[in-house]
């Protein structure tokens, strides 16, 4: 289908026999055409809705083409019906990208909503939006994800606390990808850019004094100092207590917003992210997350399936994510107990007394 005939329909009787038109093709025009209408006339009330409800109507049947378009040029649009850049933001990047790069009627909780749900390359989409707010960007340090947090960094736009570059510039002493833009970026304060001297390259560093005119012998005594402390067990590593209260913490934000639902132990498990799979299990499930830790040391991966059904884990999921717990946990839990999650899908109460049986508190 070309984009021409669809931009024909656009007077009343034109319009008016096309919405008596019950086929998809008809109604995909007819959609262009009151877009075409609302731009060329601003967009009334009674318009964008009529608008809004032939997309939700005819949604799982536009063509990929015409979606791209409408999103193009929704980006823009302050009249665009919400619940339309919300279907559309959440479609393939290349039709999402426009949208949350620029959409007026995009709000945080939108934003929040993609970075639950949406694919890595949608959340680098939003750490790079203009003016991204404060909480927004609180969510993105809090999930440490290492491409959006240096998206994030590299938005000279978007509101982060002096709280939220402390956090950055401590992330940067794994993610070496943040320390370019964290030099750049204008919430950096000399006491924070002494702290990064002691990790960054060379070409980093010079950048740093450079910029802040300060005592090179002075940061060079600091980079021995933290040297000495590396050969030490106290550097932040991914099973180390300020990480695991970190990923607690973010866990209880998202559980308290309602936000946390059993898909985002789901991906979080695909991402690697083990602390944020057991936090988010145990606060699903609402069992103490010391137990969940005996399920995921077990020798039968019984318990720990029990758990998975208590917060509504479809039993086909399973054993994908057993594979890839095992993958981050040594192996464990060991054995398949029985293959349980091949007996029919448990109700959550019952799950939970089954867990119980096996983990007593």
């Amino acid at each position: 289908m070309t984009v021409l005939p669809l931009m024909r329909a656009t007077t009343p009787p034109d319009l008016l026999a096309l919405a008596r038109n019950p086929s998809v093709d008809a109604r995909q025009r007819l959609l262009m055409g009151v877009l075409t209408l609302c731009e060329a006339q601003g967009a009334s009330e009674e318009s964008a809705k009529a608008f809004g409800d032939i997309f939700l109507t005819v949604a799982d049947q536009i063509e990929r083409d015409i979606r791209k378009i409408l999103a193009q040029r929704l980006s823009q649009a302050d009249w665009a019906p919400r619940a339309v850049v919300n279907v559309l933001m959440m479609d393939d990047i290349e039709i999402a990208r426009p949208l949350l790069a620029s959409s007026p009627v995009l709000q945080d909780e939108d934003m929040m909503r993609v970075l639950l749900e949406a694919t890595l390359e949608h959340q680098i989409e939003v750490a790079l939006r203009p003016k991204l707010s404060g909480r927004v960007s609180d969510a993105i340090i809090d999930r440490g994800e290492p491409a959006t947090l240096t998206a994030l960094a590299s938005n000279r736009t978007a509101q982060i606390s002096g709280e939220g570059v402390r956090r950055l510039v401590e992330h940067s002493r794994r993610i070496a990808a943040l320390r370019l833009p964290l030099t750049r970026h204008p919430g950096l304060t000399e006491g924070l850019a002494e702290q990064m001297y002691q990790w960054v390259g060379i070409a980093l560093r010079q950048s740093i004094v450079a910029r802040f005119e300060i005592d090179e012998d002075r940061l060079a005594a600091l980079v021995d100092q933290a040297t000495t402390e590396a050969a030490t067990p106290t550097a932040l590593s991914a099973d180390s207590p300020e990480r695991d209260e970190m990923e607690r913490r973010l866990i209880d934000k998202l559980h308290t917003a309602g936000q946390l639902k059993a898909g985002y132990l789901v991906r979080a498990i695909r991402e690697k992210r083990l602390g944020l799979f057991l936090h988010g299990l145990a606060a699903l499930s609402g069992l103490p997350a010391a137990d969940i830790r005996k399920a995921l040391a077990d020798n039968s991966a019984e318990a720990l399936y029990y758990a998975c059904a208590a917060v509504g884990m479809d039993r086909a999921v399973f054993p994908a994510i057993l594979a890839e717990v095992r993958h981050l946990n040594d192996g464990m839990p060991a054995g398949d107990g029985g293959s349980v999650w091949q007996r029919g899908q448990l109700s959550p109460s019952s799950a939970l007394r089954s867990f119980r049986v096996l983990i007593p508190a």
